[in-house]
């Protein structure tokens, strides 16, 4: 991508750790209201975030192994990845790598199994189909299915496996609705990630969501995703299915405020174009982690000091 600056090519850049909080702001949610509901194991919540951030991790693998195998990643592109292209790493052990992630995973949910029975099988499997075929073995990503994914998976199924390794349960609606808001933003990640290599996507034949609309109209889905959130949660606050102090995530309207303008300079500025992914990610953290901090704060510091 010109105008933007090569990262370094290495494992570091393939495990693309700055991407985890897409697993770390689910389990933290789910985490938190199995917490207020008196079901919470330290051992087990730590072991549902290393599955989490493995499964994440496993997906940023495959994907870049995906990408070079179906050739979207190039050496006129190698800007965002240049393991494979370049010759720094293997693609037999990029493989080899995510599939190893998938596998631990795979044991983590054998505890599971054992400390809350079967039913978790079921969130474990959809996730592990969910990491393993997005760029192989069925390749939704080129179907246009990988934001639908997203949301679905690590939107509202983390949280929720999360909540049923707690507690047992399999479905909590206040988990349902209090990760809708993140659902939208972390989707709104992946759709960044779709507009800044729409051009490339184009060039090589990448069947992305984006890729079956104008630039324009990806660029407005982009929006829609990072800004609904906001009204989701005023909805859920003021209809009572949120407290009150989950409104500190309305904080990050400046995170906003930045990702709308950067937004507007996408089009014509290379380093703005590469910047929607950054702004997407830092948005996302900041409104989860004050999300969750809101939530705690309302069941287990306002009544100390009312």
């Amino acid at each position: 991508m010109a105008g933007v600056k090569p990262v370094k090519a290495g494992w570091y850049n393939v495990f693309r750790p700055w991407t985890l909080h897409g697993a770390v702001v689910p389990v933290l949610i789910g985490g938190a209201v199995a917490y207020h509901d008196g079901s919470f194991d330290l051992l087990m919540f730590l072991l549902v975030l290393a599955g989490g951030i493995l499964l994440q991790s496993a997906a940023n693998i495959l994907n870049t192994y995906g990408d070079f195998k179906k050739g979207t990643d190039t050496v006129e592109n190698e800007t965002r990845s240049p393991e494979l292209v370049t010759g720094a790493l293997k693609p037999k052990s990029v493989l080899k790598a995510g599939i190893a992630c998938i596998g631990i995973t795979c044991l983590i949910g054998l505890v599971f199994i054992w400390h809350v029975g079967w039913p978790i099988l079921i969130y474990g499997i959809l996730g592990v189909i969910g990491a393993g075929t997005y760029t192989i073995c069925g390749s939704y990503k080129y179907l246009g299915l990988g934001q639908i994914s997203v949301f679905v998976m690590m939107g509202l199924l983390m949280p929720l496996g999360t909540y049923c390794v707690m507690t047992g349960e399999m479905f909590s609606w206040e988990v349902f609705l209090l990760s809708l808001p993140n659902a939208f933003m972390i989707t709104a990640v992946l759709s960044g990630n779709e507009m800044r290599d729409y051009y490339e996507d184009k060039k090589a034949g990448v069947g992305t969501l984006s890729q079956h609309m104008s630039y324009e109209s990806g660029m407005k889905l982009y929006l829609f995703e990072n800004i609904v959130a906001f009204p989701i949660l005023l909805i859920l606050i003021t209809s009572g299915s949120a407290p009150l102090c989950t409104a500190l995530a309305f904080l990050t309207l400046y995170d906003l405020y930045k990702l709308v303008e950067n937004s507007r300079k996408a089009p014509t500025d290379p380093h703005c174009s590469f910047m929607l992914v950054p702004l997407a990610f830092k948005m996302n953290w900041h409104f989860g982690v004050l999300l969750v901090i809101g939530y705690l704060i309302q069941y287990y510091v306002l009544p100390l000091v009312m």
